[in-house]
């Protein structure tokens, strides 16, 4: 309820849209973390922390706002908006244009409020056409570059393609190929996931670390929001396609980040079986995203806490060592600060963030439910487009 103050205290008040982060100036937005806030804001309403009215007067706003204001690139937005103008802020010099990315953690918000928000009245019904406006309107298909076989990242109006990073797995991308095979108007062809996402095959790990074997991916996982942003709607609970068990990759991965805390190979002072979680967040003195393979010492809260559908008692074990031992030198206004680190020796002192950041404080919210509960998962795969994208993918799972 603490961290569903941050999408709600402090969205833009404009646009409703979510801002990048407390030290981040004021009129920056951002499109994935927006997704998230929408997410949060049904948590929300189902926990009694606003009223159902509240929340569909501030998705109003921010669905107005992403249908009339905001700059779009072939449907697609950008990374940052300005949140009182709709125009883009570049997120840097090339990537001044459409994130397909971002746009697909948008989306995949957007739909679990459509999906929640489904009654006959007049305001409910306008708010599910205009969500569907949005969202049948990203050209997905555009964004394989000429028909290629892989799905690009960016495009910019100036730059073209001139970052030309091509979405391939594993990372946090699947969503985009299957928000791309749900779509209505420029869906993509399974073959785009087999040859680009999944590259014909080399997708797959197979590979056993810290005692788990890792069906997909680099090495030892990587950053655990490879596991948490696609599947704030995605449930990965008896999901399976013709290259992973995603129960055991989202659980294993978690277990290895666990167990490599846990073992600490690195000798940082702090770190046990109740202080881990490696993923993208703030450090002393930047920003990083921390895995086993990079690991710099700091603990991110939200790698633990938005892994609690998988890993269930390590993370709550992390969740009470964060909140009764460290308690509010890391938990505050907006809920868990971005990172710390309690290191002593390589790191000089302890260290604790004072500040937040969307896309980390998102997950948190929507994952703790999605465990006691499952409503975001519920909500995202009862979209009847989501369902035949998924299947066409060649996805199973008990609810498609």
């Amino acid at each position: 309820q603490t961290t569903f103050k941050y999408f709600w205290d402090f969205a833009h008040p404009v646009s409703g849209l979510i801002r990048e982060g407390s030290k981040h100036a004021d009129n920056i937005v951002t499109t994935g973390g927006s997704g998230f806030g929408l997410m949060s804001i049904v948590v929300a309403m189902e926990r009694g922390f606003i009223s159902r009215d509240q929340g569909l007067e501030r998705v109003e706003q921010t669905v107005d706002f992403l249908a009339h204001k905001a700059q779009k690139f072939h449907g697609a937005f950008s990374h940052w908006l300005d949140g009182t103008t709709g125009a883009v802020i570049p997120f840097s010099q090339h990537d001044d244009g459409a994130d397909i990315v971002e746009t697909s953690l948008l989306v995949q918000g957007l739909l679990c409020v459509r999906q929640y928000f489904n009654r006959p009245d007049v305001a409910e019904v306008t708010l599910r056409n205009n969500i569907n406006t949005i969202a049948n309107g990203v050209e997905w298909n555009w964004f394989q570059q000429n028909q290629q076989d892989v799905l690009y990242w960016h495009w910019s109006a100036n730059y073209g393609w001139a970052m030309n990073i091509k979405i391939e797995g594993w990372n946090e991308g699947l969503i985009t190929y299957v928000l791309a095979a749900s779509s209505k108007n420029y869906a993509i062809s399974k073959s785009v996931y087999d040859n680009g996402w999944a590259r014909s095959g080399a997708i797959k790990n197979g590979r056993t670390f810290m005692g788990m074997e890792l069906p997909l991916g680099p090495d030892y996982g990587g950053p655990l929001f490879f596991e948490h942003y696609s599947f704030l709607g995605i449930n990965p609970i008896g999901l399976s396609d013709g290259y992973a068990n995603y129960q055991t990759q989202t659980k294993n991965h978690s277990l290895i980040n666990y167990n490599f805390c846990k073992s600490n190979p690195n000798h940082y002072y702090g770190y046990s079986d109740s202080v881990w979680g490696l993923t993208a967040s703030n450090i002393k003195g930047g920003y990083t995203a921390s895995s086993p393979s990079n690991d710099q010492g700091f603990i991110a809260p939200t790698a633990a806490l938005s892994s609690m559908p998988f890993t269930p008692d390590e993370s709550m074990a992390a969740l009470k060592f964060f909140y009764y031992v460290l308690g509010d030198k890391i938990f505050k206004e907006y809920g868990f600060t971005d990172a710390f680190s309690l290191d002593i020796e390589k790191n000089k002192a302890p260290w604790y963030a004072d500040n937040f950041l969307a896309i980390n404080q998102g997950p948190i919210i929507v994952m703790i439910e999605n465990f006691r509960t499952g409503l975001l998962w519920n909500l995202f795969t009862s979209c009847p487009e989501v369902k035949a994208g998924m299947k066409k993918l060649g996805f199973s799972a008990p609810y498609l």
